[in-house]
């Protein structure tokens, strides 16, 4: 049984699509992540809570910043990358259910009262809409290098605050000359797929 989706898209969004390790200086305009993110914002989350916020780092200033906090593999990919964004879930989320749950606004109030009940609905939900913005920076033609290799503490001090967890960061931008490391393997079906 074949795909809907074409082989070309396949490709492009997955079978083809690598972690980045290496970047043109192409810039990545603002447009562009306008429609990636015009894009990925319909990937589904409970209760449509939308938790993931991005802060895109451009200035050299802010570059500079971040890269300290980055483990030591990490800094010369960081540095290189056109743009770079921190994703993070906002465990302040419920704020805005009233508006983005129109047909139960009370959800903020039933089920999101607590912190901590909140920040384990961001962290998942955060982490949902994280896959679909790589997925949608590989849609714009672009490649991403995601990373969790960093001093968490910092980059929420530096860039965050306290009512929101960095998640990863992502390194953005069109390939450079040896980006990729060899594809590592893979689970088969029967690995991961079982019947009940």
């Amino acid at each position: 049984m074949s795909l809907v989706l074409d082989a070309a898209a396949q490709d492009l969004l997955f079978r083809e699509a690598r972690t980045a390790n290496t970047f043109t200086d192409e810039p990545v305009t603002d447009e562009q992540v306008q429609a990636i993110y015009d894009l990925v914002k319909f990937g589904p989350t409970a209760f449509n809570q939308s938790p993931l916020r991005v802060v895109l780092v451009r200035s050299a200033e802010g570059r500079e910043r971040l890269v300290q906090h980055m483990a030591e593999g990490n800094r010369p990919k960081t540095a290189t990358a056109p743009l770079v964004a921190i994703l993070a879930a906002d465990n302040e989320f419920h704020e805005e259910l009233p508006a983005l749950l129109p047909h139960f606004p009370q959800a903020k109030d039933v089920f999101f009262s607590e912190r901590p009940v909140r920040e384990s609905a961001a962290s998942l939900n955060a982490a949902l809409q994280a896959a679909y913005f790589i997925i949608g920076v590989r849609a714009a033609g672009l490649a991403a290098g995601p990373m969790t290799g960093y001093d968490a503490a910092g980059i929420q001090k530096e860039f965050l605050d306290g009512d929101h967890t960095p998640l990863m960061v992502v390194n953005i931008g069109k390939p450079g000359e040896d980006a990729w490391f060899p594809r590592s393997p893979r689970l088969s079906y029967d690995e991961v797929v079982k019947t009940v």
